[in-house]
């Protein structure tokens, strides 16, 4: 175990209790069955800020559980400024290349932390998310786009690091717990070789300090206060996937992607569809 009074050498802390298994599986469930039901759509509604177009996703962004353990780390005045899901269906070729968040968020300071939350068992055999212990302290390192047909990043991203003998431990979670990651540590995961599906949810909150660099992008005060306003507020979702949340879902997107896709050789091929970190 990793504890959150480590996260500071770390970059990491793991794993740590957030919701029961019981719920963990109804939230996988709900996840598949809009999978198996209508698999375009989900493909949509899945990825970047999803918690815009699900009432279920966003409560989920305010458990209380998740907010105490990410308050240790930011400090009291939360925001959640984003969340995407990353599935890997059994057998998947998809995977995770090392990068740091950082890149390409144009966020500042980066006091940043990501809440990676199971909602199905998460282990090497089915790709879980790897990280290299204290890399958040070498500061940036320079990344490729690769565009590959299998990474799940929007640029395919790639850090320029030899990381050949480094230290790497797995992620290694039960359904209902979350692990919790700094902005720039460098990570990544493997593909699915396991006949189960893995499925997590990540959830990226911010201190409301924090400043967008590029642009106005939207972020929503969880916790604390918010003196700042560097940020604007979208609309919580009132309905499942309703005209306005898919409105204020794609602006999200519109102006997350006019940030983090700036200067890339190619647009990404699903642009608003897949997870962009």
């Amino acid at each position: 175990m990793y504890s959150i009074d480590q996260y500071s050498s770390n970059g990491f802390a793991s794993p740590i209790r957030a919701i029961t298994e019981s719920r963990s599986a109804e939230l996988a469930d709900r996840v598949q069955k809009l999978r198996k039901t209508d698999p375009h759509l989900a493909e949509r509604a899945l990825g970047t800020n999803c918690h815009l177009l699900f009432p279920w996703l966003h409560e989920l962004a305010h458990t209380s559980e998740i907010l105490d353990e990410v308050e240790q780390v930011i400090g009291p005045d939360i925001m959640l400024w984003s969340s995407s899901f990353f599935i890997k269906d059994p057998g998947s070729k998809s995977y995770v290349s090392w990068h740091q968040d950082s890149t390409y968020w144009g966020l500042k300071p980066l006091e940043i932390v990501t809440a990676w939350l199971a909602f199905t068992p998460s282990n090497p055999s089915n790709g879980c998310m790897r990280v290299i212990p204290g890399s958040h302290r070498r500061g940036q390192s320079a990344h490729k786009d690769a565009f590959a047909d299998d990474n799940l990043l929007s640029r395919g991203q790639e850090i320029e690091v030899d990381i050949s003998g480094e230290e790497v431990v797995d992620l290694v979670l039960e359904p209902g717990e979350m692990s919790l990651h700094h902005v720039r540590i460098f990570h990544g995961s493997n593909r699915n070789d396991s006949n189960a599906v893995r499925i997590g949810f990540a959830i990226r909150y911010i201190p409301a300090y924090t400043r967008q660099e590029g642009g106005r992008t939207f972020a929503e005060l969880v916790r604390g206060e918010d003196r700042f306003r560097n940020f604007d507020t979208p609309t919580p979702p009132a309905v499942e996937m309703g005209e306005e949340e898919w409105a204020i879902q794609q602006e999200s997107l519109k102006r997350l992607n006019s940030i983090l896709l700036d200067g890339a050789v190619q647009q990404s091929k699903v642009i608003g569809h897949q997870p962009y970190v």
